[in-house]
């Protein structure tokens, strides 16, 4: 780490529940109410029949692979992270949608082992198991001693920060919110008295300053300000007018970063003011190995986002992206053709934003403003 810089490591969408849950050493329920699959333990055989046998019981560092020695290595001062998926073992499945996602409460060291400082959770998969499966979700996080946002027993507690104090002095918050966009429902919206996610409809001018204000009563000025949201669509790189208004009105607000997800492949980088923008990080950990239909988009190939960001000021000074791949339900790194793939595709797509995606002389990619 730099002296004077905090190193932040932000995740996109773990989803540790239905296949994932299934290698784990205590497996679940593998009974799902999909169209066309209706076993849990179907999703291992897919990723097995495309790349080799995985491991049944696995241990629970399994999933995440190389990407815990990048990360021992990097020694980030915070790691933020989304976690789709329910924590349960209760609640019956939530009508209306197409896919549920829980994992085991006794397979949360699974999540654990990754270290994460907060688990951002206003997404359109924590409340799979309605609301007793949320609450069995708070409770077995909080066991295990990991920060949440972005989910609550009502709406205060839903939108109330995550607080992280640093090491170099000051505090970082994250805030977690969803937009309809995601496919959460919108009755999942916390009330004053209702359990649920923090929600908003869309990314408008109204919304933009409904949450700065929110930062307003709750953010100091030397805080470093992360904004996790969940919003857009699951495949695509383009990012809308809104999306791009709704960002810079977050940071001009003064957010240092937005940490976008939901898609499940990487979407634009975008450096704005000196400040980092992630429209979609994508999933980071999932068992979509061997599902068909997106090849193109190489939903396989995961970055692990490193941005170091000067301390007190929030300001980005380097943002690195280390190029992963799934492989047997377990993160392996990439090959530098595959590396190279990545690079160019999000350079080609971040450049509409000024932004250029270039790689690093250590095999990691990097992203800077054009000038």
């Amino acid at each position: 780490m730099r002296e004077g810089a905090v190193t932040l490591f932000l995740a996109g969408d773990v989803m540790l529940g239905r296949g994932v849950d299934q290698i784990l050493p205590h497996p679940g329920d593998p009974v799902l109410r999909e169209d066309y699959v209706h076993d849990a333990r179907d999703y291992v055989a897919l990723a097995e029949g495309v790349n080799g046998p995985v491991p049944r019981p696995a241990g629970h560092t399994w999933p995440w692979g190389e990407a815990l020695p990048v990360l021992e290595r990097a020694a980030p001062d915070v790691r933020v992270l989304n976690l789709e998926t329910a924590v349960t073992r209760d609640g019956d499945f939530a009508p209306g949608k197409g896919v549920h996602y829980r994992m085991h409460p006794d397979n949360v060291p699974a999540l654990a082992v990754a270290r994460p400082d907060v688990c951002a959770l206003a997404n359109n998969h924590v409340l799979d198991f309605g609301p007793p499966g949320l609450s069995e979700t708070l409770e077995c996080l909080a066991a295990a001693g990991l920060r949440t946002a972005g989910a609550g027993r009502d709406a205060a507690a839903a939108w109330r920060p995550a607080t992280v104090p640093l090491r170099a002095g000051g505090r970082l918050l994250v805030f977690s919110f969803g937009m309809l966009s995601s496919g959460i429902p919108r009755s999942w919206a916390a009330t004053a008295e209702g359990s649920g996610v923090a929600l908003f409809a869309a990314p408008t001018a109204r919304t933009a300053a409904d949450f700065t204000e929110r930062l307003r009563r709750t953010g100091r000025p030397d805080d470093i300000v992360v904004a996790s949201v969940h919003w857009g669509s699951n495949w695509g790189y383009g990012v809308s007018r809104a999306e791009v208004r709704f960002a810079h009105a977050l940071i001009d607000a003064g957010v240092d970063v937005v940490h976008g997800h939901s898609s499940h492949h990487p979407r634009p980088v975008e450096v704005y003011r000196d400040r980092l923008v992630l429209y979609g990080c994508g999933d980071l950990v999932d068992d979509y190995e061997g599902i068909g239909g997106y090849e193109h988009y190489r939903d396989d190939l995961r970055l692990l986002y490193l941005a170091s960001l000067e301390s007190g000021t929030g300001r980005l000074t380097a943002l690195r992206m280390v190029p992963l791949q799934a492989r047997r339900m377990r993160l392996e790194h990439a090959s530098a053709r595959d590396a190279a793939w990545l690079c160019a595709t999000l350079d080609r797509c971040s450049r509409a934003l000024a932004t250029r995606v270039e790689h690093g002389d250590d095999g990691t990619l990097m992203a800077r403003p054009l000038r």
